[in-house]
């Protein structure tokens, strides 16, 4: 078994992926029924509702109604628990078939799409991204297909990888200031729109801020959005979009070609 002490003296080498841990039998002694699926299963559920401060192993034992050594059978920390809580988020990202290179700008906004959907539904997977190396089956499958997806831009490799932080960075910081926004709505017991409400009321009432925000109805309006998030979906379509004429036109520049190949091969490979 491996101890949290030991893994934080090596936590850039450390992995619920490669400390070999395989599935491992329900010892007779084990309550029937309980298996890693069922365990990671309840670890979101936990994450999703009460967020990562407040999780804890004896918590999700008494969600599962079992003692917390019957949650150590199956996972050696919880920081194992929490890797592959995040992996199974990574599930629900939907890959896009990346093959056809010339459909580069559809494929991107679906995985831009599904991935902000993925932070937004689960807020507590942001910290997670920067803490573990995200090699879980799922994680590597987005990032593979996030990969060949700016691979097929037509890019030159120095420029996929800036290509790569800009997308994956900005969707990144999108999906995760609105999962926050959201769920600090719903501890208020507000609708997104009656929070703005409210808390511009509260701005305008004070004439050392007023100033900052007199113009922000005429703003949302501008908009054309009768909601929050409406307008929060024509931003991010907009930045997507930039993003996107932004490799358009370096594309142009380094007079680049698309090629139906994996990132890194050859053409005709």
């Amino acid at each position: 078994m491996v101890s949290a002490a030991d893994r934080a003296k090596g936590p850039a080498r450390s992995s619920v992926w490669l400390d070999d841990k395989r599935d491992r039998s329900r010892r007779q002694a084990q309550p029937a029924g309980l298996d890693r699926a069922k365990i990671v299963e309840a670890t979101v559920r936990l994450l999703d509702s009460e967020g990562a401060a407040r999780f804890s192993m004896r918590r999700l034992a008494a969600e599962l109604d079992v003692t917390a050594m019957s949650v150590y059978w199956y996972v050696d920390t919880k920081d194992d628990l929490l890797e592959l809580a995040l992996d199974s988020v990574f599930a629900t990202v939907r890959v896009p078939d990346a093959s056809p290179p010339q459909e580069w700008r559809e494929q991107l906004r679906a995985l831009a799409a599904t991935y902000r959907a993925a932070l937004v539904r689960h807020p507590w997977a942001s910290s997670l991204i920067g803490t573990f190396l995200n090699i879980g089956p799922h994680s590597m499958a987005f990032a593979r297909s996030v990969q060949q997806v700016v691979h097929n831009t037509g890019l030159p490799p120095q420029g996929q990888r800036g290509a790569l932080a800009a997308v994956l960075q900005f969707v990144y910081g999108f999906g995760t200031v609105e999962g926050h926004f959201i769920q600090r709505c719903r501890t208020a017991g507000m609708t997104q729109d009656e929070f703005v409400r409210q808390a511009m009321a509260t701005v305008e009432a004070e004439p050392s801020l007023r100033g900052n925000f007199e113009n922000m109805a005429d703003v949302m309006e501008a908009h054309g959005a009768e909601t929050v998030p409406q307008m929060r979906d024509q931003d991010f379509d907009c930045a997507l979009e930039l993003l996107m004429a932004g490799i358009e036109a370096m594309v142009a520049r380094e007079g680049a070609r698309p090629e139906a190949t994996g990132p890194g091969g050859r053409a005709g490979d």
